[in-house]
This record gives C-alpha cells, structure tokens and sequence, in this order.
C-alpha cells in the first residue's frame, strides 16, 4: 500500500480536508465582517465629514489597508476557496460537493472579484484626484455591499457543505 493510500484509509486526507473547509469558512465569514464594518458604520462616519475631509481619511484607510493583516485574510481565504473547489470538483459525486463549489465560489466572487474589478479601481481614482467624493461613494458603496452579501453568503453555504459532507 502505497503513503497516499494508507493516509486515506486512516482518515488523515478526509481530516485535513475537513480542516481546510473549516478554515475557508470562517475566512469567509471573517472577511463579511470586515467589509460589513465599512458597510455598517466606517463609510457613514465618513460621509459625516465634510467633503474633503471624508476623500482624505479614506485615501488614508486605503493606505493601511494594503498591509498584511488584510492581504493575508483577502489572498488567503481566496487561495482556500481555490482548493475548495478544487476538491468539490475531485470529490463531485460526494455529498456536499455542489454546495463546497457554490460558497467558496460565492465567496472568491465577492472577496476578489468585486474587489479587484470595482472597489480598487475606485480607490486608484479617489487617490490620483480622477473621481470626486461623491462619485466614489456613490460607485464604492454599493461594490463593498454587494462583497458583504456575497462573502457572508460563501461562509453561509460552506457552512452548509460541511454539514452535507457528513
């Protein structure tokens, strides 16, 4: 018997999996609240100010967002999601595997994608001057509500796969 065959057959495989899946998931979970924090209350506190004093802070925010704390939650959970459906699609006749591709999809979609289509761009704008307050909130907010959903939903249906797993 081969080492991958005798892993498998005493559950390792079948437990680091379960591992992973559970770390996505609260990955996930923990990226919907960091985007529901700007949705709840930062960006409302930054409408409060005036004008440029609101374009300022968020250049500023942006700033300390593109350390590690952020980037290692952002491309960790998104490298998660990535062997999660990596491992939905090996494991496609298995139970649960449609809903593990269903939330870590929801959840790449959301963290990265409207991220990298939406909000970053609007955040390079905001900063080089090429968009006013206004016309930031009114494309940013949106984009940060919608990968508020879209998270919360992967961590909701991840949740769901691993209870469907067993």
């Amino acid at each position: 018997m081969d080492q991958l065959t005798r892993l498998r057959s005493h559950g390792v495989m079948s437990r680091t999996w379960e591992v992973l899946t559970a770390a996505t998931t609260v990955g996930s979970g923990l990226l919907a609240g960091v985007f529901f924090a700007f949705s709840a209350f930062v960006m409302s506190g930054l409408r409060r100010l005036p004008e440029p004093g609101g374009a300022a802070a968020m250049r500023s925010l942006n700033v300390t967002a593109v350390r590690p704390p952020l980037m290692i939650a952002l491309f960790g959970v998104s490298a998660l999601c990535v062997a999660i459906v990596v491992r939905a699609l090996t494991t496609w006749s298995q139970p649960g595997a449609a809903w593990l591709l269903a939330g870590a999809a929801l959840t790449i979609v959301g963290a990265l994608g409207v991220t990298s289509a939406i909000n970053v761009p609007l955040n390079d704008r905001l900063e080089s001057g090429a968009v006013t307050w206004s016309r930031f909130l009114a494309g940013w907010e949106p984009a940060n509500h919608a990968r508020t959903v879209l998270c919360l939903a992967g961590c909701a249906v991840l949740l769901v796969a691993a209870v469907r797993r067993h």
